[in-house]
C-alpha cells in the first residue's frame, strides 16, 4: 500500500515523494530497507532534507478515561542537500535500523491489531510537509515467536493486543510506550486467571518478558493482579514450553497483591512488587478484564503450531486491514499526533 501527496505547504505544481519499503515483515533490532522516489513538480527546488519518521496509533489511559493518538518514537534522515529539477525523477535507497523495542505487528502472516507507520518528510527550502505514509509491518524476533508459540502449545489463546503510552517500571524499557498481548487462559488455569497480559522488552543483549496476569478472586478474597519478570538472552535455546509453563505457574502462585499504581505519563515509576525478586509493575495502568485492542475480539485462536493460528470465521483479518486502512487515510488527513 502506497501513498502520495503533494506537497501541500508548496501549493499545486510542487514536488511528490512516495516511499517503497521492502517486501515482508521486517524485525526489531534489524535494517528496514526501501526507496524514496521524489518527482519534481513544476520548478526547481531545493531538497533541504529527506526524513523518514516512525509513528504508531497508541492508547493514553487518563482519568477522565481513555484516548488514541498518533505518536512518532524515531527519526532518521535519509537525504537531502540537492536541487531536483522540475519533472526530474530522483530515487534515494535507504536502510535504517529500527529500535529493538518496536512493536510485533504480525504473527505468522495474521494480523494482531497494532497500527505502525513510516511518514516521509520532505524540507523543500524552507518549508515541511508530511508527504507520504506508508504502513509497517513488523515479525517476531525468534525468542518471541518461541515464547508465543509455547503459549500456543499449552493451551493459550490471544485475545488482543495494543501499545499502551507510559512506561513498565523497573525496566530498561527505552519507548515512551509498550506493547501489551492479551492472552486468554488454558482451561487448566481458567479458574485461577482472568487473563495474561505480555509484555516484550527487547534490546541488544537479550530481552525481558513480562507477564500480568488478573486473577480470578475466591470465596474470601478479592480478585487482584499478580507479575512475573524474566529476562532471556536472543539465541537461547531452551524447552519454551516448560519455560512457560514454569513462568505461568509461578505468576498465578503469587499471592501478593500487585501493588499501587503510579502515576500516569511517560517517565513514571511504578511501586508495586510481587514478592522476590522485588518488581515494579506496568505504572501508567492495568487493564480490566475483557479489553480488547482494535477490532480483534477473541478471534485469533491458539493451536499446537503456534499462538496465531487460524482466523475465526475468516473475519479478523479484514477487520484489521480495516482499522490499518482507517488509520493511514486518517493521518493523511491530518490526524492529530499524541
Amino acid at each position: 500500500m502506497v501513498f502520495k501527496r503533494l506537497l501541500g505547504a508548496l501549493g499545486v505544481g510542487g514536488p511528490t515523494v512516495d516511499t517503497v519499503l521492502a517486501p515482508g515483515p521486517a524485525l526489531p533490532g534489524s535494517t528496514l530497507t526501501g526507496q524514496v522516489h521524489i518527482e519534481g513538480g513544476s520548478s526547481d527546488v531545493e531538497i533541504e532534507g529527506v526524513t523518514l519518521e516512525l509513528v504508531a496509533r497508541v492508547e493514553a489511559e487518563h482519568a477522565d478515561g481513555e484516548s488514541e493518538g498518533v505518536v512518532a518514537f524515531e527519526r532518521y534522515t535519509v537525504g537531502g542537500g540537492f536541487r531536483l529539477a522540475a519533472g526530474e525523477r530522483r530515487s534515494l535507497p535507504f536502510g535504517v535500523t529500527l529500535p529493538w523495542e518496536t512493536p510485533v505487528t504480525e504473527l505468522h502472516g495474521q494480523p494482531l491489531g497494532i497500527v505502525l507507520g513510516v511518514r516521509t518528510e520532505l524540507a523543500v527550502a524552507g518549508a515541511r510537509d508530511k508527504g507520504d505514509l506508508d504502513p509497517l509491518a513488523v515479525g517476531p524476533l525468534p525468542v518471541q515467536e518461541a515464547v508465543l508459540e509455547a503459549f500456543g502449545r499449552l493451551g493459550f489463546g490471544f485475545r488482543s493486543a495494543d501499545l499502551e503510552y507510559g512506561r513498565v517500571g523497573g525496566t530498561g524499557q527505552r519507548l515512551p510506550f509498550y506493547q501489551e498481548i492479551e492472552i486468554t487462559p488454558s482451561p487448566q488455569f481458567a479458574h485461577q486467571v482472568n487473563e495474561i497480559e505480555l509484555t516484550f522488552l527487547a534490546h541488544p543483549g537479550g530481552m525481558e518478558v513480562v507477564l500480568e496476569a488478573d486473577k480470578r478472586g475466591g470465596i474470601l478474597s478479592a480478585g487482584h493482579d499478580a507479575l512475573t519478570h524474566v529476562t532471556v538472552g536472543h539465541d537461547d535455546v531452551r524447552d519454551w514450553t516448560a519455560e512457560v509453563d514454569g513462568w505461568v505457574r509461578r505468576l498465578v502462585e503469587h499471592r501478593a497483591a500487585y501493588g499501587a499504581h503510579g502515576g500516569f505519563g511517560p517517565g513514571g515509576h511504578g511501586t508495586g512488587g510481587y514478592g522476590e525478586p522485588p518488581y515494579a509493575g506496568h505504572d501508567a495502568h492495568h487493564h480490566g478484564h475483557g479489553s480488547s485492542g482494535p477490532g480483534m475480539g477473541t478471534a485469533v485462536a491458539a493451536g499446537a503450531a503456534g499462538l496465531a493460528v487460524g482466523v475465526a470465521g475468516g473475519m479478523v483479518a479484514a477487520e484489521v486491514v480495516d482499522e490499518v486502512g482507517d488509520f493511514f487515510e486518517d493521518d493523511e488527513e491530518g490526524g492529530e499526533e499524541a
